[in-house]
């Protein structure tokens, strides 16, 4: 997937260098020692774009987590204003030669602007333009941060239903290498405009003698281009372009403003001399610092309008700071629990085996208050392979010999036991004044009748591999012996329906697994799980060398697959017009990373099609529910230590986050009345 990243960041870099003669000051030469010395003159100013790319990475994680956890989408109000208008650009220019040289553009050109444009002025030493390029490139970032995480504004080509998201899709390699870094709601404001917009804006502002006219006017043609480009490849609206102009704007200013503290300390030139007095006589740079804390402490005791705006710059960004946390994080351990191995959840409910050091023991928590914990401790033979099913204030455990019914309530009370060997799954349902199950044994599909009373037996199917799922009063099963077939019945009625799937995936996809050496075997299928609700059927199956989910619409027969059909995914459950399931997405089998061998939870909407990331960490997730307002999963890290996390989709904050909050809102309140009053008084006596 990092080949054609290479093949990128090679091309933009050596047509840099080979460009270097074009765009130099007139006055100036091309030498070899410029080559082999600018890294060491100017390490900070490439730091600060290095820092830049490694701190997108992490923020598009994190904004991954907001996004799926709060639904921060302003996408419609975008659309709402422009309507089609960058459809109409992309179907009115529509070829093949521009789809395939614009994204090769669109990533190359703007890795050149971004790493050229420092690389030029510090090979010719032009320490003014490079000081405050490499702000500007910096502080267009920090601005877009805050819309990054608040403002979520997706490609139009994931809200258009006609737009192509053409450089995504333009080959498999490259959908993979966007997919992996690129979460897709980073549309407001754009940086491929921001950051050559500034770039241009101080070659405008601060070249005074126009020794880089040229590379002026090369990077003014840029920004047209790209302008062109983000509409056309499906990427960016044309607010995202204002937006990204206006931040420039703001970030060229900021430049200014900033460059001579900033350069005063971190100035490659000095910093070295300013080492020296550190060690060599470490008082006179104590008394400096001293000079320089009291002059900053003095300040301000006594503050000017100046200092005040920037107290309440500085509380707003710890607010949302508190906020950004508390949402990234407000996923809670179902307490006691020791050692989880099994976590299921439905209608408020959530189950747990619990392997605990005196014996396994089945907890039942209560999610709208996971402080009140049940312990159900009177289950003969209860192991970590025995299943269990929840449905309205009904629990049924299944033993190897027996399947007892529990009353929920204030306490957890057995109302029966039934004797049935050889359980390997069960479903419960609540229909009208009665209580069904639906047990998969060895060889058979059975269901119990009215359990609390005459437990009556009917064979549903009998044969090898039954996997089965209840939703409601109707239930689904296949077999190895219903290939490529999944059947839908209802306990109340007679008869079944028939519904066939595809698991097999686009002829590039499945030609880039076989070039991995792990071909697909749509010939040897097993299937995993089912599961389903009144519109969609799910299918998990393993196909040999990856595991799939196919999406059944239930209406037309059609389907389709979710997730990336290259990477397995597993553990899929439907409910509220959502499917979780867990993925190790992106690990190449030839080339496993281990940013990508535990496995992460998944979000799908139904309504838009669009998937979210739930987790996005190094700790490894599986076994998800979905609730209304809750995503159950288990969680274990690599010390194999297993904890039951409940996430809240609702937007609650902590106690200590309202209190941080509460506290700092009062607190910009008497900043913001006093910086307002100060400004008043400094412009009425002219000391502003």
């Amino acid at each position: 997937m990092d080949g054609i990243y290479l093949t990128w960041l090679i091309s933009a870099l050596a047509l840099g260098v080979i460009l270097l003669p074009v765009f130099k000051p007139k006055w100036s030469k091309v030498s070899l020692p410029p080559f082999l010395d600018f890294i060491r003159r100017y390490w900070v100013h490439v730091f600060l774009l290095v820092m830049v790319y490694n701190a997108k990475d992490f923020l598009d994680q994190i904004d991954r987590i907001l996004m799926a956890r709060t639904g921060l989408d302003m996408t419609p109000w975008i659309y709402a204003v422009e309507g089609d208008m960058v459809l109409w650009v992309q179907q009115t220019f529509m070829a093949d030669w521009l789809s395939h040289s614009l994204t090769h553009f669109y990533v190359a050109g703007y890795m050149f602007i971004c790493y050229v444009s420092i690389f030029y002025m510090a090979y010719f030493d032009d320490r003014w333009m490079a000081d405050r390029v490499a702000l500007a490139i910096f502080w267009v970032y920090v601005c877009a941060v805050p819309f990054y995480l608040f403002f979520n504004v997706r490609v139009t080509g994931d809200h258009i239903t006609e737009m192509e998201t053409i450089a995504y899709q333009l080959t498999p390699e490259i959908a993979d290498w966007f997919r992996r870094i690129d979460p897709f709601t980073n549309g407001m404001p754009s940086l491929h405009i921001g950051i050559p917009f500034a770039v241009w804006l101080c070659l405008v502002r601060f070249d005074e003698d126009n020794r880089w006219i040229l590379y002026q006017r090369l990077v003014f043609g840029y920004v047209i281009l790209t302008a062109f480009t983000i509409i056309y490849l499906g990427i960016h609206w044309i607010s995202d372009i204002i937006g990204g102009m206006a931040i420039a704007a703001f970030a060229v200013h900021l430049s200014d403003r900033t460059s001579p503290v900033i350069w005063k300390y971190l100035d490659e030139r000095t910093m070295n001399a300013q080492l020296a007095v550190l060690l060599s006589t470490p008082s006179i740079a104590f008394n400096n610092v001293k000079s320089n804390l009291k002059g900053f402490i003095s300040r301000y005791l006594k503050p000017t309008s100046k200092e005040t705006g920037r107290m309440v710059f500085a509380v707003v960004i710890m607010l949302l700071m508190v906020i950004t946390y508390d949402l990234t994080h407000n996923s809670i351990p179902a307490g006691g629990v020791e050692s989880p191995e099994q976590a299921e959840a439905a209608d408020g409910w959530l189950g747990v085996i619990d392997n605990r050091t005196n014996g396994t023991i089945f907890t039942l928590h209560d999610l709208s208050n996971l402080d009140n914990v049940f312990e159900v401790d009177d289950i003969d033979g209860l192991t970590l392979n025995s299943t269990y099913s929840i449905a309205s204030n009904y629990l049924a455990i299944a033993t190897e010999l027996e399947i007892n019914v529990y009353l929920i309530g204030e306490v957890v009370e057995k109302i029966t036991t039934i004797q049935h060997a050889g359980v390997e799954d069960i479903f419960l349902t609540t229909l009208e004044q009665r209580v069904d199950i639906i047990a998969v044994s060895e060889s058979n599909l059975v269901h119990l009748v009215d359990v609390l009373n005459s437990a009556q037996k009917n064979f549903i199917y009998n044969g090898s591999g039954i996997v089965a799922a209840v939703y409601g009063s109707e239930y689904i099963y296949s077999a190895d012996e219903l290939e490529f077939e999944v059947r839908l019945g209802s306990i109340a009625t007679f008869g079944e329906t028939s519904f066939n799937y595809n698991a097999s995936s686009s002829i590039e996809q499945e030609a880039e697994m076989e070039s991995w050496g792990q071909a697909v075997n749509l010939s040897n299928t097993s299937i995993l799980q089912l599961n389903f609700d009144q519109d969609y059927l799910l299918v998990n199956v393993n196909l040999t060398t990856t595991d799939r989910i196919v999406l059944i619409d239930r209406t037309t027969g059609n389907s389709s697959l979710i997730g990336d059909p290259k990477y397995s995914q597993t553990e899929p459950e439907i409910g509220y017009g959502f499917v979780v399931w867990s993925s190790k997405d992106n690990l190449d089998p030839n080339n496993p990373s281990a940013e990508y061998l535990d496995g992460e939870i998944f979000l799908m909407d139904l309504q838009t099609g669009l998937t979210e990331a739930i987790t996005a960490d190094s700790i490894h997730q599986t076994n998800p529910s979905i609730l209304e307002g809750h995503i159950v999963y288990l969680e274990t890290n690599s010390q194999g230590e297993s904890v039951v996390r409940v996430l809240s989709r609702e937007v609650i904050l902590q106690p200590y986050s309202n209190m941080a909050l509460q506290i700092g809102l009062f607190v910009l309140l008497g900043l913001t009345f006093t910086y307002v009053w100060q400004r008043q008084v400094e412009n009425r006596v002219g000391t502003y």
